[in-house]
């Protein structure tokens, strides 16, 4: 049996929702979400604005478990932006190959080296304009250097980050830019880099793009996607993943017994 009644659902279920409704609603989940993830952080290893802006751009089509493999090397090979700068690029290249796209990258991260020598005195910017300027840095790359290494506040809206704010209906919008303002007009700001965390570890664990564990989400009774996937706690259970699978569970009002051993261990996408 379900641990959310399709009755609990009913609410967010409605075809209209005034502006509103849609703030409260969205306010509560990110509660829930906050109880739900408490260890929520930025999953890509790094010390300091330079090498958190040349881990996300390695991280493009790689997952940050091969990032985080990859970078320990590159960051002491290149400590500094000048470093980058003078790279030899078919030795940067051999170093970055794990991640894929390494040639593309490669050359980002030499620009990128380049632009902060030349304009910044190889340090990185604190600000969005000067940020998107740089080689290989689009909005939501600084959008995580902001609010990761600098403390100011920003919406991180990758494909999970995308994926779940569409399906819980805080906005309709497809365009990146267009999402993140929606979701900052719903979220207070102050909160708005750890939202972004808590809702890429969700939609990692919990809310997956085919099968969700909807019947072990806590979310549940205010998701107007509530039956996507799995509503029974067997079904849902199994669907968990991540070294909290079990707490997970138990948040939701499912015994961990009902959660595999294999999903406890499973490596995060």
């Amino acid at each position: 049996m379900s641990s959310f009644p399709v009755a609990c659902t009913e609410p967010a279920r409605q075809h209209r929702e005034t502006d509103l409704a849609r703030k409260r609603r969205a306010r509560r989940m990110a509660r829930l979400l906050a109880e739900a993830h408490p260890d929520a952080h930025c999953e890509l290893d790094h010390d300091g604005p330079l090498q958190l802006a040349v881990a996300t751009i390695l991280s493009a089509q790689c997952t940050d478990k091969r990032v985080n493999e990859v970078t320990p090397r590159l960051f002491a090979r290149y400590p500094t932006a000048a470093d980058y700068a003078a790279a030899d690029r078919a030795e940067l290249e051999e170093l970055i190959r794990p991640t894929g796209f390494f040639r593309n990258k490669t050359d980002s991260l030499i620009r990128l080296g380049q632009a902060l020598t030349d304009k910044y005195a190889g340090a990185v910017p604190r600000k969005l304009p000067q940020l998107v300027a740089l080689p290989g840095i689009g909005r939501k790359t600084a959008n995580v250097i902001l609010g990761n290494a600098f403390d100011v506040p920003g919406i991180t809206v990758d494909t999970h980050f995308q994926r779940l704010v569409r399906r819980w209906r805080w906005t309709d919008e497809t365009d990146p830019v267009k999402i993140e303002h929606a979701v900052g007009a719903l979220i207070e700001r102050r909160d708005w880099t750890m939202l972004s965390h808590r809702v890429i570890f969700h939609g990692r664990r919990v809310c997956h793009a085919r099968k969700p564990a909807c019947g072990t989400c806590t979310l549940a009774p205010l998701c107007p996607a509530y039956g996507t996937g799995p509503t029974t706690s067997a079904d849902a259970a199994r669907l968990l993943k991540g070294p909290r699978a079990r707490e997970l569970a138990e948040l939701a009002g499912v015994s961990a017994d009902m959660v595999p051993a294999d999903a406890v261990v499973a490596e995060v996408p």
